[in-house]
């Protein structure tokens, strides 16, 4: 009996050390690919604080052409990731990145608002299949209760994307004026373009598409991540046909509660500036480093849930919790806008919460799926999902316009992520509680 408890203990500390050694190779790289991804999603937010004014934009304009991105997402979304299921990720992913870095560029040449909406389309049809391609890669690699704190890690990304680009975007957009004879919304663009086009190349040459192709892994290396995950899908996942992805209620269901957290994530993401700018600062440089100050809270509140999700091996209230603290953060904004220090407290207990949705929503697929029908159903889910992108720009535009205020649009989005929470509640435990 004891020497069987020291062979097993042995067992999960040789695994451990092969993971850890995977974690370092792997998370550090796609989180920085994430982090650009999403700087160059999101940068029109600093744009706005210039370009509107100067191309004549109105704030429905603005928010059709944020949000237009998530329509050329959402029709590339699930093909992309076949492709990425039939080529690697090393090919794929570095497709992705070189043609969104190199169509990020081009907004220094936008005059119209048709020109806008037609770049910001572009652009979502060439970063469609990123996000959930690394999702659907990592889980080629981590059995699903090592998955969450990873997810975690690498989604922290996003946040320190604002974190590190919103003070970024603001200097350039404050200060950059004039140069060579462009407005600093320009130069934004193209500098923050030069990373994704870099580490595109970059995926060529650094990542392995399966581990059986990862040289820097010994065999007997590569054997213990095989029997880890050969193991993980013996109790978890079916190898269902792709056909069938489409009429599983249990990936409409996640797909509602994407597109509910989503509601919230481009609330923040494409108009943080925006609110911070209503409580009455209007230095670009000011609103880069205030703005930050959400995305910090937001780093250590994806952390701890992740790590809590894994050790508890639960994911139902682990996400109905954060999804709740967003529609708090957005429920209080239109009583606290007059003070720039409470709205920051409220619009870090929104963030804090809607962005930890993102890496323990990456969980669930995984959690009944494998192999291709996975990656249709992480591809389906984020493609429906991220709809919201164009919902919540839209509608926050509209609403702004119409009534000169952003109160109707902050309960707006409370009320997507109170059906979110509800929807998640909705999830059978079994389903979760792995």
């Amino acid at each position: 009996m004891e020497t069987t408890l020291q062979a097993g203990a042995k067992v999960n500390s040789d695994e451990d050390a092969v993971y850890r050694k995977v974690s370092w190779r792997l998370v550090p790289f796609l989180m920085l690919c994430f982090l650009i991804a999403y700087l160059d999603r999101v940068n029109v937010g600093f744009a706005k604080l210039q370009m509107s004014q100067a191309l004549g934009f109105s704030e429905t304009v603005y928010g059709l052409g944020a949000g237009i991105f998530f329509i050329g997402y959402f029709l590339f979304e699930v093909p992309s990731n076949l492709a990425l299921h039939r080529f690697g990720a090393k090919v794929w992913i570095g497709r992705i990145m070189v043609t969104w870095g190199l169509l990020s560029a081009c907004f220094v040449f936008v005059k119209t608002p048709t020109a806008f909406y037609t770049l910001r389309f572009l652009l979502g049809l060439a970063e469609a299949g990123f996000t959930p391609g690394i999702v659907y890669y990592l889980s080629c690699w981590y059995p699903s209760h090592r998955r969450a704190k990873i997810m975690a890690i690498y989604c922290m990304g996003s946040p320190l994307s604002g974190i590190i680009g919103n003070p970024l975007s603001g200097f350039l957009v404050g200060s950059m004026g004039g140069v060579a004879g462009w407005a600093g919304w320009q130069w934004m663009f193209i500098i923050e373009a030069v990373p994704a086009v870099l580490l595109g190349f970059a995926c060529f040459f650094y990542l392995d598409s399966s581990i059986a192709k990862a040289r820097w892994l010994s065999d007997g290396e590569k054997q213990v991540l095989e029997q880890a995950k050969a193991k993980d899908n013996q109790a978890s996942g079916t190898e269902a046909r792709v056909g069938k992805v489409f009429t599983d209620p249990r990936v409409w269901l996640i797909s509602l509660i994407c597109f509910c957290y989503v509601t919230g994530q481009y609330g923040i993401t494409l108009w943080l500036p925006t609110f911070i700018k209503s409580t009455g600062v209007s230095d670009p440089v000011h609103i880069g480093l205030l703005s930050a100050i959400p995305y910090m809270a937001a780093i250590v509140t994806m952390y701890f849930f992740g790590k809590s999700a894994d050790k508890h091996r639960e994911r139902r209230w682990h996400l109905i919790v954060p999804c709740m603290m967003g529609a708090i953060g957005f429920l209080a904004l239109p009583w606290i806008m007059h003070s720039t220090a409470l709205s920051l407290v409220f619009l870090s207990i929104a963030a804090a919460g809607i962005l930890t949705c993102t890496p323990l929503f990456w969980s669930l697929p995984t959690a009944f799926l494998s192999g291709a029908a996975a990656a249709t159903a992480i591809a389906m889910s984020n493609a429906i999902g991220n709809l919201a992108g164009f919902t919540s720009g839209y509608m926050i535009g509209y609403l702004r316009d119409l009534t000169q205020s952003g109160t109707s649009a902050y309960y707006m989005i409370a009320g997507m992520l109170v059906i979110g929470a509800f929807a998640i509640w909705t999830l059978p435990a079994k389903l979760v509680n792995r």
